[in-house]
């Protein structure tokens, strides 16, 4: 890649090659990445910045069981953008990577890969092997994840990262627990919990929240004969028949209205709620039943029932079960009103049998299930079963037993498990609990003290979590993790918490060096109170505790560096996605409130998750989504890296991801940007005077360059301006704003300062390119966080043309200080000056192509309509650069609405205003159709509205629009033909002038020649300085030998060389020519054109072109010629290398084609055929060789 990578530390002006016309960007990082290797850039912008203020960060620890997908890259580039941004502001900042090794994920892997199928295979295997499976497996993919993370672009320390399996950070987790505990925070208990029966073990409230989904479950309603009535029934209606064996009782509403009712049919009695006969009768079947009485809830408490099955019937005289009992829980909008009551397979259960006293909290647990989710021997009907496999037996047993009364199935959003992927139940097991309901008020205090982006999701969905947060489940009856360090008596009442290995040693008389289980378990504790020795409980703790716990494990606090970490606490900045604020965000906030009492991190980006373009999960089972190193190797990282962040998912909103927005960012973003470096260099590279004085600091040492120039000033001013606003926006943490004013600047510089001012840069004094310079420079600073490949590439190409090489200080973009604002250079009259002119000239450029006008063709007149004074001036002060980009001889600018059909109309807000005014919206939008002009600039004017009855319109809720007839119009020049465009955003008005006229058609036909040229130099591999002669031949019935020579003086300026007609030239050796091209100009016949090089000596563009092997276009007619047609458009390449004689190879030929007819850059491949109507194809396997395509025609065609 000539003037590629190799620049990097190119210096001098006389090594510096040429930048090619195209780039591979994924190449170029690459060789970026070698070169931050080689200088070490990641160590040596943290050594420089040593000594700096602190920017504390933590880094959420991934899972190493799997490779990074789409989720990490955008969360790790978000981060990746803040820290790079806070120290190129001055800060030092610590990046260390974290693991989460402990945990279902790891056991879940080893448990699939072993065969294992419950608690029992893994204590037949033993702890110690099956703990040694799980280590062994952590850091599978460690070495790919850096590899990755690195290939991303982000600088973050791999060497000395945190692993939650590592013994001082499992010291600080039991620490954390130890603070806890002594501080009245921690309890055992019984709560029904959801749980994994396929990893055997409980999950917290917030995990069970991860993973919905629709599913169909039976839903059925049962009968339950009252003791007394033995021919009235109660009716229950459940979608767990599974949890129906472990019935004790039936709840109702106490003041909902139920009925007793006799159904036609059967002649059966029922009891139910009113509200409900629906479950079981349609509204319109009026005699499906009778109705007999009609009661409150309240009434039929302390009925009791038959059980609907034996396997618990001893509880009714021993405990009172089998009983109705009352609560408002029950709701009126499912089911039959009365509510079957399982109380260790349901939070509400519990609580209601609880306060009845049908169950105590020591009383034995009626939870016939195993930790297998497989029924016990307690259920002989259904031992063995897994719960979900046994309810359709579960509903034949009751069908059989004559309690079935209406057996159908409903879709609901039912839990799954987040790792093993499998349904939840919920059962109530014994665990260790952390008292968050206690410290509620707290956790919501805290939460506010914080700022989060965007707001909403801190203020509502955290917030709303945080209020109904309850107790936190930290045990788990797993093996691979930390262990809980409680030591407690064969009875229970002694419990000794320890807080690290000293005081287990000093209790113990073990001194450890591992924390997991097989290095614990068997360690005694004497008792104090002559109990006996004290025993580990088996518990380890919720992976989630441990990742809460990440800030002060990961520094072994408080056992090293404790005042550092103090002083560095709470961490100034975290981010991860949305899922998290039920996880990682959660966990984190409990515990720094229970331990310190304030939040844990002052900022947060919280970001969106990144779904398959289809809106569904992504899935590896599925393939709904592309390799993201696949994406990375085909359009670059930094491409992915943009087409991430300038999306609504750093809004914390949904992205579906699609591959062609990343290529798409690279076409108008990467491209666009590269092309205009290469301008640059090729007007600086060609100027052995241009040379910026000073090193680095300011582009080069000053303030910003003067310039007389308005689009210099412009350019200038604008990117101060920019500076400015990402400096504001960046300390907001709102990246949702700075990445579109970026693109937004990329597309200023390259598409209308650049595009603008080529031939006056290109031209003029070397000082004319000073600010070009600058702006580029400065850009290049600023991108930096953002895109820091490209970044480096264009910083280490510009300090080439620095007077003073920069130090080691400034080897990389990334050891500079982000640029400050330039308050001086910022002029907010020119800016908008300009702004007004883009709008002009971009709706001009709309009304051509609807019209279908190449901009080639001039037009007489282009009218700006604007009511106000100062946007008319602006327009007007722009006026020469109008005319010239829309290629028009005239501007008009004028408030005369009137003259050319202008109108005003009301916009209103129809959501705000819908929900101010209701009902009387309708009449209130007929009243607004209504308004005259002069209502409209009033509510311009003042900002207020009143209509008929009172009815007011603020400014916030209602805009006035522009509109115009199309057509003809009278204006100043009737019987014109007028059409305009309306930039809403500025109201403002653009009208062209689109009628024929003969003289600017000739002059559209010259520039239109010009065009042809200029692309036909390019196609040659020609630079703009290199010298050549230009021969035409014009056939058929138009005039172009006339139009050429009328504007003779127009072309030369152009193309900086004179059209020689051939027919005037004398004798001219074709077969030399460096390019040729026929082709037909619209209307006019067609055009031979040919381009010789003038250049002599070895360094001459042909012969630069012959030594690398480019093939030259050629006249038609010979056997080593081919004729290539695409669309309207043809070409004729020659077959052989004029310089040696060689044939051309199916793979170069299709080179050639993508370089003739420009489609490089169209992002589709490019396909020869035989015919035309393209069903012979034409490529390496069909064709031997393409001597045979001589004198032929092949098609082009793109797929």
């Amino acid at each position: 890649m000539s003037g590629g990578l190799n620049s990097l530390k190119t210096t001098a002006s006389a090594g510096r090659a040429p930048l090619d016309a195209s780039i591979n960007f994924p190449e170029m990082e690459e060789r970026v990445l070698e070169f931050w290797s080689k200088i070490d850039a990641f160590k040596t912008s943290l050594a420089q910045s040593k000594g700096k203020k602190r920017y504390t960060f933590y880094d959420g620890p991934p899972f190493a069981t799997g490779l990074p997908h789409y989720g990490h890259i955008l969360a790790g580039t978000i981060k990746d953008i803040v820290t790079r941004w806070a120290h190129q502001t001055g800060h030092y900042v610590e990046r260390r990577f974290g693991w989460d090794c402990h945990g279902l994920p790891v056991e879940y892997e080893i448990d699939k890969s072993l065969g294992i199928t419950g608690p029992q295979d893994i204590e037949k295997m033993g702890i110690k092997a099956y703990n040694d499976q799980c280590r062994a497996i952590v850091t599978r993919y460690c070495s790919e994840w850096e590899r990755i993370v690195k290939r991303i672009g982000r600088w973050i320390d791999f060497e000395n990262d945190y692993k939650t399996m590592y013994p001082s950070f499992m010291e600080s987790v039991w620490w954390v627990f130890s603070q806890l505990y002594h501080k009245g925070l921690v309890y055992r208990g019984v709560k029904v919990m959801p749980f994994s029966t396929a990893c055997s073990t409980p999950l917290s409230n917030f995990e069970a929240g991860q993973n919905y989904k629709m599913v169909d479950d039976p839903a059925i309603v049962v009968s339950f004969p009252l003791d007394n009535e033995p021919d009235v029934a109660l009716l229950a209606w459940t979608t767990t028949p599974w949890t129906l064996p472990s019935n004790l009782a039936l709840c109702v509403h106490p003041e909902m209205k139920y009925v007793r009712v006799r159904d036609a049919k059967t002649g059966s009695v029922y009891i139910m709620m009113e509200a409900r006969l629906c479950a079981l009768y349609k509204p319109e079947d009026t005699g499906a039943y009778e109705l007999l009485e009609q009661f409150p809830g309240s009434q039929l408490e302390g009925k009791t029932y038959k059980p609907l099955l034996p396997y618990f019937q001893h509880l009714k005289a021993e405990r009172g079960a089998f009983r109705v009992l009352c609560d408002t829980y029950v709701t009126d909008d499912s089911g039959t009103g009365i509510v079957h009551q399982a109380p260790y397979h349901g939070e509400d259960d519990y609580r209601v049998c609880l306060k009845y006293g049908i169950i105590a909290r020591d009383s034995k647990l009626v939870c016939p299930v195993d930790a297998s989710g497989k029924f016990t021997d307690e259920v002989p009907d259904f031992q063995g079963q897994h719960v979900k496999e046994a309810d359709k037996n579960i509903c034949d047993l009751l069908k059989k037993n004559g309690r079935l009364v209406n057996h159908s199935s409903i879709g609901h959003n039912y839990p799954f498990c987040w790792r093993s992927d499998t349904p939840l139940i919920y059962k109530a097991v014994p665990s260790w609990f952390v008292r968050v309901e206690d410290i509620g008020q707290q956790l919501l205090d805290n939460n506010q003290k914080s700022y989060w982006v965007p707001k909403y999701v801190q203020e509502k969905r955290f917030a709303n979590w945080l209020a109904g947060a309850r107790d936190w489940a930290i045990s788990r009856n797993r093996y691979w993790g930390t262990p809980m360090p409680l030591w407690v008596s064969e009875d229970g009442e002694e419990v000794v918490c320890v807080g690290s290995i000293d005081q287990l040693a000093e209790l113990s008389g073990v001194r450890v060096t591992d924390l997991h289980r097989e290095s614990v378990d068997n360690i005694e504790i004497p008792s104090k109170l002559g109990k006996g020795p004290l025993r580990r409980i088996p518990e380890v703790f919720d992976c989630w505790f441990e990742s809460g716990s990440m800030p002060y494990a990961q520094s072994h606090y408080p056992f090293e560096r404790a005042k550092d970490f103090e002083d560095a606490f709470p961490a100034d900045f975290i981010a991860e996605g949305i899922d998290q604020t039920r996880g990682w965000f959660y966990t984190l906030l409990v515990i720094s409130t229970a331990l310190f009492g304030k939040p844990p991190f002052r900022n947060l980006i919280v970001n969106g998750i990144v779904l398959a373009s289809d809106g569904q999960k992504m899935s590896k089972r599925k393939k709904n989504y592309p390799d993201p190193m696949k994406v990375v190797e085909s359009h670059g990282a930094d491409a992915l890296r943009l087409y991430l962040i300038n999306s609504p998912v750093v809004r914390a909103e949904n992205l579906r991801f699609n591959e062609s927005g990343v290529k798409d960012v690279v076409k108008d973003v990467f491209l666009p940007l590269y092309n205009s470096l290469r301008f640059f260099d090729q007007c600086a590279g060609s100027r052995a005077d241009f040379k910026q004085p000073g090193s680095v600091a300011g582009a080069g040492g000053g303030g910003h360059p003067d310039s007389d120039n308005v689009m210099d000033k412009w350019i200038l001013s604008y990117s101060q301006s920019v500076v400015r606003y990402v400096r504001e926006e960046m300390a907001a943490y709102r990246l949702y704003t700075v990445l579109p004013r970026l693109v937004s600047f990329v597309d200023n510089l390259t598409n209308w300062y650049i595009r603008m001012n080529r031939k006056r840069l290109r031209d003029a004094e070397p000082a004319t390119l000073n600010s070009l310079f600058y702006v580029l420079f400065e850009l290049s600073c600023l991108l930096a966080p953002f895109v820091p490949f490209t970044a480096e590439f264009f910083y280490q190409r510009l300090i080439t043309f620095l007077d003073k090489q920069p130090d080691e200080e400034a080897a990389s973009v990334h050891f500079l200080a982000l640029p400050c604002a330039d308050e001086s250079a910022i002029d907010d009259e020119i800016e908008f000056c300009v702004s007004h002119m883009q709008s002009v000239i971009s709706s001009g450029r709309i009304v051509r192509d609807r019209n279908t006008l190449p901009i080639k063709y001039p037009l007489s007149r282009v009218i700006v309509v604007h009511n106000d004074d100062r946007v008319l001036q602006a327009v007007q002060s722009m006026e020469s650069y109008v005319l010239e980009e829309l290629n028009v001889r005239q501007l008009l600018v004028t408030k005369d609405k009137e003259a050319y059909k202008v109108s005003l109309r009301a916009e209103p807000n129809h959501k705000l205003l819908g929900a101010k005014f209701r009902g009387a919206y309708k009449q209130i939008q007929e009243n607004l159709r209504a308004l005259p002009a002069a209502a409209l600039e009033e509510f311009q004017r003042t900002g207020r509205l009143e209509l008929p009855g009172g009815h007011v319109i603020e400014a916030a809720e209602m805009s006035v629009s522009l509109r115009a007839d199309s057509g003809d119009s009278g204006g100043s020049g009737g019987g014109s033909s007028l059409d305009c465009h309306v930039d809403q955003s500025l109201n403002l008005l653009v009208l062209l002038d689109i009628t024929p006229d003969a003289s600017m058609q000739r002059e559209g036909l010259a520039r239109e020649v010009v065009n042809r040229v200029q692309k036909l130099r390019k196609r040659a591999g020609l630079q703009p300085s290199d010298p050549i002669k230009i021969f035409y031949r014009a056939d058929g019935d138009g005039d172009l030998s006339g139009v050429v020579r009328e504007y003779a003086e127009f072309i030369y300026d152009t193309v900086r060389q004179p059209l020689v007609s051939l027919e005037e030239a004398g004798q001219v050796n074709l077969q030399q020519a460096m390019a040729h091209e026929q082709c037909k100009i619209k209307d006019s016949g067609s055009l031979d054109l040919w381009v010789f090089s003038t250049a002599s000596g070895d360094n001459s563009a042909q012969q630069q072109q012959k030594q690398s092997g480019k093939i030259p276009l050629s006249s038609a007619g010979s056997k080593d010629e081919v004729r290539l047609r695409f669309g309207q458009e043809e070409r004729v390449l020659k077959l052989r290398n004029p310089a040696d004689g060689s044939l051309i190879s199916m793979n170069r030929l299709l080179k050639e084609v993508e370089v003739l007819f420009n489609l490089i850059e169209s992002g589709q491949e490019v396909r020869l055929y035989r015919d035309a109507e393209l069903k012979t194809l034409l490529n390496a396997h069909t064709c031997d060789s393409t001597e045979e395509l001589g004198q032929k025609t092949v098609y082009v065609s793109l797929r």
